[in-house]
Protein backbone atom coordinates (compact mmCIF):
# COMPACT_ATOMS: atom_id res chain seq x y z
CA UNK A 1 0.00 0.00 0.00
CA UNK A 2 1.55 3.59 -1.07
CA UNK A 3 2.54 6.32 1.62
CA UNK A 4 -0.34 9.08 2.09
CA UNK A 5 0.97 12.22 0.43
CA UNK A 6 0.69 14.93 2.99
CA UNK A 7 1.66 18.28 3.67
CA UNK A 8 4.39 18.91 6.28
CA UNK A 9 4.92 22.25 8.47
CA UNK A 10 7.02 24.84 6.73
CA UNK A 11 8.55 28.33 8.46
CA UNK A 12 9.78 30.75 6.56
CA UNK A 13 11.77 33.90 7.27
CA UNK A 14 13.73 36.53 4.94
CA UNK A 15 16.50 38.96 4.29
CA UNK A 16 16.22 41.38 1.47
CA UNK A 17 18.75 39.28 -0.54
CA UNK A 18 17.13 35.91 0.52
CA UNK A 19 14.62 33.81 1.60
CA UNK A 20 14.65 30.53 4.54
CA UNK A 21 12.32 27.74 4.76
CA UNK A 22 12.55 24.94 7.30
CA UNK A 23 10.66 22.04 6.55
CA UNK A 24 9.51 20.21 9.42
CA UNK A 25 11.03 16.51 9.02
CA UNK A 26 13.15 14.51 10.44
CA UNK A 27 15.03 11.26 8.75
CA UNK A 28 14.90 12.92 5.19
CA UNK A 29 17.28 11.43 2.40
CA UNK A 30 17.41 12.58 -1.23
CA UNK A 31 14.74 14.92 -1.30
CA UNK A 32 13.50 16.72 -4.47
CA UNK A 33 13.55 20.21 -4.06
CA UNK A 34 13.67 22.61 -7.55
CA UNK A 35 11.86 25.32 -8.74
CA UNK A 36 10.37 25.97 -12.08
CA UNK A 37 8.14 29.17 -13.48
CA UNK A 38 8.87 30.95 -9.68
CA UNK A 39 7.12 27.77 -7.95
CA UNK A 40 9.34 25.46 -5.58
CA UNK A 41 8.49 22.43 -5.40
CA UNK A 42 9.34 19.53 -2.96
CA UNK A 43 8.85 16.24 -2.07
CA UNK A 44 10.13 13.88 0.21
CA UNK A 45 10.34 10.72 2.04
CA UNK A 46 10.52 11.61 5.81
CA UNK A 47 8.87 11.56 9.41
CA UNK A 48 7.01 14.56 10.27
CA UNK A 49 3.37 15.51 12.21
CA UNK A 50 1.51 12.43 10.21
CA UNK A 51 4.35 10.07 10.77
CA UNK A 52 6.18 8.41 8.49
CA UNK A 53 4.88 9.16 4.71
CA UNK A 54 5.94 11.38 1.70
CA UNK A 55 5.38 14.83 1.81
CA UNK A 56 5.32 17.24 -0.43
CA UNK A 57 4.01 21.13 -1.20
CA UNK A 58 4.35 24.06 -4.05
CA UNK A 59 4.51 27.29 -3.10
CA UNK A 60 4.54 30.09 -6.09
CA UNK A 61 6.29 33.15 -4.81
CA UNK A 62 5.46 36.77 -4.73
CA UNK A 63 8.42 37.61 -6.76
CA UNK A 64 11.22 36.35 -9.10
CA UNK A 65 13.55 34.22 -7.20
CA UNK A 66 16.87 32.48 -8.60
CA UNK A 67 15.86 28.77 -9.81
CA UNK A 68 18.81 27.45 -7.71
CA UNK A 69 17.42 26.77 -4.03
CA UNK A 70 20.11 25.42 -1.52
CA UNK A 71 18.94 22.76 0.91
CA UNK A 72 20.63 21.15 4.14
CA UNK A 73 19.40 18.23 5.84
CA UNK A 74 19.17 17.62 9.51
CA UNK A 75 18.35 15.23 11.46
CA UNK A 76 15.31 17.22 12.39
CA UNK A 77 14.58 19.65 9.32
CA UNK A 78 15.11 20.59 6.38
CA UNK A 79 16.47 24.06 5.41
CA UNK A 80 16.12 25.60 2.56
CA UNK A 81 17.46 28.72 1.15
CA UNK A 82 16.58 30.63 -2.26
CA UNK A 83 17.87 33.89 -3.46
CA UNK A 84 15.86 36.44 -4.55
CA UNK A 85 16.40 37.86 -7.84
CA UNK A 86 16.25 41.86 -6.63
CA UNK A 87 17.30 42.98 -3.00
CA UNK A 88 14.39 44.01 -1.36
CA UNK A 89 12.04 43.62 1.12
CA UNK A 90 8.86 41.25 0.33
CA UNK A 91 5.22 42.27 2.25
CA UNK A 92 4.39 37.98 2.46
CA UNK A 93 6.08 34.95 0.58
CA UNK A 94 3.37 33.93 -1.90
CA UNK A 95 1.59 35.27 -4.48
CA UNK A 96 -1.20 34.61 -3.08
CA UNK A 97 -2.94 36.52 -0.95
CA UNK A 98 -4.11 33.90 1.82
CA UNK A 99 -1.29 32.44 3.24
CA UNK A 100 -1.17 28.30 3.04
CA UNK A 101 -1.82 26.56 6.32
CA UNK A 102 0.95 24.75 6.65
CA UNK A 103 2.93 27.83 6.26
CA UNK A 104 3.76 30.44 9.55
CA UNK A 105 6.67 32.62 9.98
CA UNK A 106 10.37 31.21 11.70
CA UNK A 107 10.10 33.50 14.60
CA UNK A 108 13.28 31.88 15.70
CA UNK A 109 15.22 33.76 12.21
CA UNK A 110 12.18 36.41 11.77
CA UNK A 111 13.71 40.33 11.66
CA UNK A 112 11.64 43.24 11.17
CA UNK A 113 12.52 45.10 7.52
CA UNK A 114 14.15 48.02 9.59
CA UNK A 115 16.00 45.10 11.64
CA UNK A 116 16.98 43.39 8.38
CA UNK A 117 18.45 46.74 6.72
CA UNK A 118 20.73 46.86 9.84
CA UNK A 119 22.00 43.35 9.50
CA UNK A 120 22.62 44.06 6.21
CA UNK A 121 24.34 47.35 6.85
CA UNK A 122 26.41 45.84 9.63
CA UNK A 123 27.53 43.04 7.28
CA UNK A 124 28.65 45.58 4.44
CA UNK A 125 30.19 47.47 7.24
CA UNK A 126 31.96 44.13 8.34
CA UNK A 127 32.75 43.62 4.74
CA UNK A 128 34.46 47.34 3.87
CA UNK A 129 36.45 46.89 7.29
CA UNK A 130 37.87 43.56 6.29
CA UNK A 131 38.82 45.05 2.96
CA UNK A 132 40.30 48.31 4.73
CA UNK A 133 42.22 46.08 6.98
CA UNK A 134 43.76 43.83 4.13
CA UNK A 135 44.93 47.09 2.29
CA UNK A 136 46.29 48.17 5.46
CA UNK A 137 48.06 45.13 7.45
CA UNK A 138 47.67 42.05 8.54
CA UNK A 139 44.12 41.47 9.96
CA UNK A 140 44.98 39.18 12.73
CA UNK A 141 47.20 41.21 14.31
CA UNK A 142 44.47 44.12 13.99
CA UNK A 143 42.19 42.37 15.25
CA UNK A 144 44.30 40.86 18.56
CA UNK A 145 45.66 44.38 18.91
CA UNK A 146 42.10 45.86 19.24
CA UNK A 147 40.80 43.31 21.20
CA UNK A 148 44.02 43.46 23.45
CA UNK A 149 43.10 46.84 23.88
CA UNK A 150 39.61 47.11 24.44
CA UNK A 151 40.06 44.07 26.74
CA UNK A 152 42.11 46.50 29.07
CA UNK A 153 40.18 49.37 29.12
CA UNK A 154 37.66 47.77 30.35
CA UNK A 155 39.31 45.52 33.08
CA UNK A 156 40.58 49.41 34.45
CA UNK A 157 37.17 50.70 34.03
CA UNK A 158 35.84 47.20 36.08
CA UNK A 159 38.52 47.77 38.46
CA UNK A 160 37.78 51.42 39.28
CA UNK A 161 33.85 50.89 39.41
CA UNK A 162 33.67 47.10 41.32
CA UNK A 163 36.19 49.56 44.08
CA UNK A 164 32.96 52.18 44.13
CA UNK A 165 30.65 49.60 44.95
CA UNK A 166 32.31 47.63 46.95
CA UNK A 167 34.09 50.86 49.31
CA UNK A 168 30.34 52.24 49.45
CA UNK A 169 28.32 48.98 50.23
CA UNK A 170 30.70 48.18 53.09
CA UNK A 171 30.44 51.31 54.37
CA UNK A 172 27.28 51.44 54.27
CA UNK A 173 26.77 48.44 56.39
CA UNK A 174 29.49 49.46 59.15
CA UNK A 175 28.05 53.18 58.82
CA UNK A 176 24.81 53.17 57.99
CA UNK A 177 23.19 56.36 56.46
CA UNK A 178 26.17 58.19 58.39
CA UNK A 179 28.10 56.46 55.10
CA UNK A 180 26.03 58.77 52.86
CA UNK A 181 27.39 62.00 53.86
CA UNK A 182 30.73 62.06 53.29
CA UNK A 183 30.39 59.73 49.81
CA UNK A 184 31.74 62.57 47.91
CA UNK A 185 35.04 63.09 49.73
CA UNK A 186 35.59 59.36 49.72
CA UNK A 187 35.23 58.42 46.65
CA UNK A 188 35.55 61.51 44.38
CA UNK A 189 38.70 60.89 42.92
CA UNK A 190 38.23 57.35 41.63
CA UNK A 191 34.54 58.89 39.65
CA UNK A 192 36.21 61.81 38.65
CA UNK A 193 39.10 58.92 37.00
CA UNK A 194 36.26 56.80 36.28
CA UNK A 195 34.36 59.30 34.24
CA UNK A 196 36.88 60.88 32.50
CA UNK A 197 38.04 57.49 31.04
CA UNK A 198 34.71 57.11 30.21
CA UNK A 199 35.33 59.39 27.14
CA UNK A 200 37.28 56.79 25.09
CA UNK A 201 34.08 54.76 24.81
CA UNK A 202 32.63 57.56 22.87
CA UNK A 203 36.02 58.17 20.72
CA UNK A 204 36.04 54.51 20.13
CA UNK A 205 32.16 54.72 18.49
CA UNK A 206 33.26 57.67 16.93
CA UNK A 207 36.09 56.04 14.76
CA UNK A 208 34.60 53.05 14.25
CA UNK A 209 36.59 50.76 16.82
CA UNK A 210 33.39 49.79 18.33
CA UNK A 211 30.40 49.70 16.85
CA UNK A 212 28.60 51.41 19.24
CA UNK A 213 26.43 54.32 18.28
CA UNK A 214 27.89 57.56 19.21
CA UNK A 215 24.39 59.45 20.09
CA UNK A 216 23.94 57.06 23.50
CA UNK A 217 27.43 57.29 24.53
CA UNK A 218 27.48 60.88 24.06
CA UNK A 219 24.35 61.39 26.34
CA UNK A 220 25.32 59.05 28.83
CA UNK A 221 28.86 60.92 29.06
CA UNK A 222 27.80 64.33 29.04
CA UNK A 223 24.94 63.60 31.53
CA UNK A 224 26.80 62.31 33.91
CA UNK A 225 30.10 64.10 33.73
CA UNK A 226 27.60 67.33 33.90
CA UNK A 227 26.58 66.01 37.28
CA UNK A 228 29.79 65.19 38.55
CA UNK A 229 31.73 68.11 37.69
CA UNK A 230 29.29 70.70 37.84
CA UNK A 231 26.51 70.03 40.19
CA UNK A 232 28.83 68.40 42.46
CA UNK A 233 32.44 69.25 42.02
CA UNK A 234 31.56 73.09 42.40
CA UNK A 235 29.42 73.29 44.82
CA UNK A 236 30.72 72.35 48.24
CA UNK A 237 26.77 72.53 49.48
CA UNK A 238 26.27 69.49 47.11
CA UNK A 239 28.82 67.35 48.31
CA UNK A 240 27.73 66.32 51.66
CA UNK A 241 24.05 65.93 50.95
CA UNK A 242 22.69 62.09 50.99
CA UNK A 243 21.56 62.26 47.02
CA UNK A 244 25.54 61.64 46.12
CA UNK A 245 25.44 58.64 47.86
CA UNK A 246 22.48 56.99 45.22
CA UNK A 247 23.90 58.78 42.05
CA UNK A 248 27.53 56.95 42.54
CA UNK A 249 25.40 53.53 43.90
CA UNK A 250 23.18 53.69 40.48
CA UNK A 251 26.06 54.11 38.36
CA UNK A 252 28.49 51.72 40.06
CA UNK A 253 26.03 48.88 40.05
CA UNK A 254 25.41 48.88 36.59
CA UNK A 255 29.16 49.27 34.92
CA UNK A 256 30.05 46.38 37.08
CA UNK A 257 28.16 44.46 34.76
CA UNK A 258 28.40 46.52 31.87
CA UNK A 259 32.26 46.51 31.63
CA UNK A 260 33.28 42.53 32.41
CA UNK A 261 30.43 41.60 29.75
CA UNK A 262 32.58 43.36 27.33
CA UNK A 263 36.09 42.32 28.68
CA UNK A 264 34.76 38.39 27.94
CA UNK A 265 33.51 39.75 24.28
CA UNK A 266 37.33 40.77 23.71
CA UNK A 267 38.38 37.21 24.35
CA UNK A 268 34.84 35.28 22.34
CA UNK A 269 34.00 33.79 25.91
CA UNK A 270 29.76 34.36 26.43
CA UNK A 271 28.99 33.72 30.14
CA UNK A 272 25.04 33.75 30.10
CA UNK A 273 24.42 35.10 33.43
CA UNK A 274 26.74 37.86 33.17
CA UNK A 275 24.97 38.79 29.75
CA UNK A 276 21.30 38.30 31.22
CA UNK A 277 22.63 40.98 34.07
CA UNK A 278 24.02 43.10 31.71
CA UNK A 279 21.01 43.41 29.11
CA UNK A 280 18.54 43.33 32.71
CA UNK A 281 19.98 45.47 35.71
CA UNK A 282 19.59 48.57 33.81
CA UNK A 283 15.79 48.24 33.73
CA UNK A 284 15.66 49.30 37.44
CA UNK A 285 19.03 50.60 37.40
CA UNK A 286 18.65 53.28 34.65
CA UNK A 287 15.55 54.83 35.55
CA UNK A 288 16.63 54.86 39.16
CA UNK A 289 19.85 56.72 38.40
CA UNK A 290 18.04 59.03 36.51
CA UNK A 291 16.35 60.18 38.82
CA UNK A 292 18.73 60.56 41.43
CA UNK A 293 20.68 62.58 39.21
CA UNK A 294 17.28 64.75 38.89
CA UNK A 295 16.96 64.83 42.82
CA UNK A 296 20.84 66.39 42.65
CA UNK A 297 19.24 68.82 40.20
CA UNK A 298 16.68 70.23 42.02
CA UNK A 299 18.18 70.20 44.90
CA UNK A 300 21.52 72.84 43.49
CA UNK A 301 19.32 75.09 42.30
CA UNK A 302 18.49 77.10 45.46
CA UNK A 303 22.12 76.93 46.42
CA UNK A 304 22.85 78.15 42.78
CA UNK A 305 20.64 81.00 43.39
CA UNK A 306 21.78 81.65 46.51
CA UNK A 307 25.87 81.99 45.58
CA UNK A 308 24.73 83.23 42.23
CA UNK A 309 27.83 80.84 40.53
CA UNK A 310 27.68 80.88 37.04
CA UNK A 311 24.96 83.47 36.97
CA UNK A 312 25.55 86.27 34.56
CA UNK A 313 23.83 89.65 33.73
CA UNK A 314 23.21 90.54 29.86
CA UNK A 315 25.17 93.67 28.19
CA UNK A 316 23.02 97.31 28.29
CA UNK A 317 20.57 98.04 27.17
CA UNK A 318 19.19 94.47 28.09
CA UNK A 319 20.61 94.23 31.67
CA UNK A 320 19.30 91.26 32.65
CA UNK A 321 20.33 88.87 35.25
CA UNK A 322 19.89 85.42 34.09
CA UNK A 323 20.20 82.69 36.83
CA UNK A 324 22.54 79.49 36.52
CA UNK A 325 19.14 77.57 38.27
CA UNK A 326 17.21 78.90 34.77
CA UNK A 327 19.69 76.45 32.63
CA UNK A 328 19.30 74.01 35.62
CA UNK A 329 15.75 73.63 34.76
CA UNK A 330 16.27 73.25 30.88
CA UNK A 331 18.52 70.33 31.86
CA UNK A 332 16.08 68.66 33.68
CA UNK A 333 13.54 68.47 30.18
CA UNK A 334 17.33 67.14 28.87
CA UNK A 335 17.55 64.89 31.57
CA UNK A 336 14.51 62.95 31.01
CA UNK A 337 14.82 63.22 27.00
CA UNK A 338 17.87 61.27 27.29
CA UNK A 339 16.58 58.90 29.63
CA UNK A 340 14.13 58.22 26.44
CA UNK A 341 16.65 58.26 24.20
CA UNK A 342 18.95 55.89 26.04
CA UNK A 343 16.37 53.56 27.53
CA UNK A 344 14.97 53.00 23.94
CA UNK A 345 18.51 51.86 22.54
CA UNK A 346 19.39 49.70 25.10
CA UNK A 347 15.70 48.31 25.09
CA UNK A 348 16.61 47.46 21.62
CA UNK A 349 19.81 45.85 22.62
CA UNK A 350 17.87 43.71 24.77
CA UNK A 351 15.47 42.18 21.99
CA UNK A 352 18.22 41.94 19.13
CA UNK A 353 20.00 39.93 22.44
CA UNK A 354 17.46 37.70 23.53
CA UNK A 355 14.76 37.72 20.77
CA UNK A 356 11.31 39.20 20.34
CA UNK A 357 7.61 38.19 21.48
CA UNK A 358 6.04 36.23 18.65
CA UNK A 359 3.37 38.41 16.40
CA UNK A 360 1.39 37.40 13.67
CA UNK A 361 3.33 38.17 10.68
CA UNK A 362 1.94 37.12 7.32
Amino acid sequence: MENQVLTPHVYWAQRHRELYLRVELSDVQNPAISITENVLHFKAQGHGAKGDNVYEFHLEFLDLVKPEPVYKLTQRQVNITVQKKVSQWWERLTKQEKRPLFLAPDFDRWLDESDAEMELRAKEEERLNKLRIESQGSPETLTSLKKGYLFMYNLVQFLGFSWIFVNMTVRFFILGKESFYDTFHTLADMMYFCQMLSAVEMINAAIGVTKSPVMPSLIQLCGRNFILFIIFGTMEEMQNKAVVFFVFYSWSAIEIFRYPFYMLSCIDMDWKVLTWLRYTVWIPLYPLGCLAEAVSVIQSIPVFNETGRFSFTLPYPVKIKVRFSFFLQIYLILLFLGLYINFRHLYKQRRRRFGQKKKKVH
